[in-house]
């Protein structure tokens, strides 16, 4: 076990590697002039002096060859240094600190909702297998294969502002401050990310409960 989580943690390398080459170069190719974006925002820089512009591209590295470039970024990683967001001019790893307990929560209250759903669901259309429980189960399962997230978390907003005239809050309220708020704002992202894991949870429990009952020791009991 410990070989074989050495070897996955090993090829995890790799594979970050060839993520972060082919990120820093794509961003590379796309067109504009990031510092112009930064400085002027949708003016595109036409208005700032050249000087400036070579200034801030200067004291950002920007003027070096790519390779440089790179070395010098990835070097930075290496040491905990992820820079300074363009936008907020606040040290990138406090953004995400920020933004990392909502999002591990959401995948936490997002997981809870699938096992809930696929549990009984995934049992029940086995159970009752080509009857219309069993169909209208898998409909609503290929339904959260092919219903994107994102569509589903907008219709969800929609609905309860169209029929019950409530939004959810859009300030995020630590749980252990305001539980109710807290989950108030977060079980309908849950819910939206939830239901596409229920729907492959649930055809994978049905799978596994259907070959367990062709088993001939539950055909002998």
């Amino acid at each position: 076990m410990l070989r074989f989580i050495l070897h996955r943690f090993l090829l995890m390398i790799p594979t970050l590697i060839g993520v972060a080459v082919l990120v820093f170069f794509l961003l590379r190719m796309m067109p504009g002039d990031p510092v112009a974006t930064m400085l002027l925002g949708d003016g595109g820089g036409a208005n700032m002096p050249p000087e400036v512009i070579e200034q801030e591209r200067a004291r950002l590295g920007l003027d070096q060859p790519i390779g440089v470039q790179f070395f010098k970024w990835s070097w930075s990683v290496l040491k905990g240094d992820f820079g300074v967001s363009m936008w907020t001019g606040r040290p990138v790893l406090y953004e995400i600190g920020i933004r990392l307990e909502l999002s591990l929560q959401v995948a936490i209250m997002a997981t809870i909702l699938a096992v809930l759903l696929a549990l009984p669901l995934g049992t029940l259309s086995a159970i009752f297998k080509d009857t219309w429980i069993d169909h209208s189960i898998r409909v609503f399962s290929i339904a959260g294969l092919a219903v994107p997230s994102f569509w589903l978390g907008m219709i969800i907003i929609l609905l309860l502002l169209t029929y019950f005239h409530w939004i959810p809050p859009l300030t995020f309220t630590p749980f252990l401050q305001d539980p109710w708020e807290n989950l108030s704002q977060l079980i309908w992202p849950a819910l939206a990310v939830g239901y596409r894991y229920s729907a492959v949870s649930t055809r994978m429990m049905r799978s596994s409960i259907l070959e367990v009952l062709q088993e001939d020791y539950i055909r002998t009991a």
